[in-house]
């Protein structure tokens, strides 16, 4: 369970903290709502702490995976050859999993499409979004370098 203070990723949304624990009453019921603050959009989001196991939330990636991820990055290969709709739609679940490691493969894929053709205006945007995501988990990030951070064209 999270507390209050605690960074946390929330797919879609990019990176945020839980700011407090709140009991609100909705149809009748009370219940506590988490609230957290994002990070990217400045938006506070209220989820019930009983919804909080199935919305996909979860804590920040550690510098251990972060290596792994890193090296994926840089690494790991590019599937060049699915249409872009295909491509949309895997990129698009790969960013809805909210995993940081799929977020990495998709800004990876993207740029290096990027490098050798114009995106069309989708991909551009997934692109902008996939990014922002994960430059918003990468700042949270205890003990990061600023090698490590450059690794992803960040500085």
């Amino acid at each position: 369970m999270f507390q209050v203070g605690d960074n946390i990723i929330y797919p879609m949304h990019g990176a945020g903290r839980i700011v407090a624990i709140e009991e609100r009453e909705f149809s009748g019921k009370k219940q506590d709502y988490f609230v957290i603050k994002m990070s990217i959009s400045n938006m506070q989001v209220m989820i019930p702490t009983r919804k909080i196991s199935n919305s996909r939330i979860r804590p920040v990636t550690d510098i251990l995976a972060l290596k792994h991820i890193i090296h994926i990055f840089q690494h790991g290969e590019s599937d060049r050859l699915l249409p872009w709709k295909q491509r949309y739609k895997v990129n698009t679940e790969k960013i809805r999993t909210g995993e940081m490691k799929e977020g990495a493969e998709v800004v990876r894929d993207l740029m290096r499409m990027k490098k050798e053709k114009a995106l069309n205006a989708s991909e551009k945007k997934m692109l902008a979004d996939a990014y922002e995501f994960l430059i918003s988990e990468l700042h949270l990030i205890k003990g990061i370098t600023e090698n490590q951070l450059n690794s992803f064209g960040l500085s």
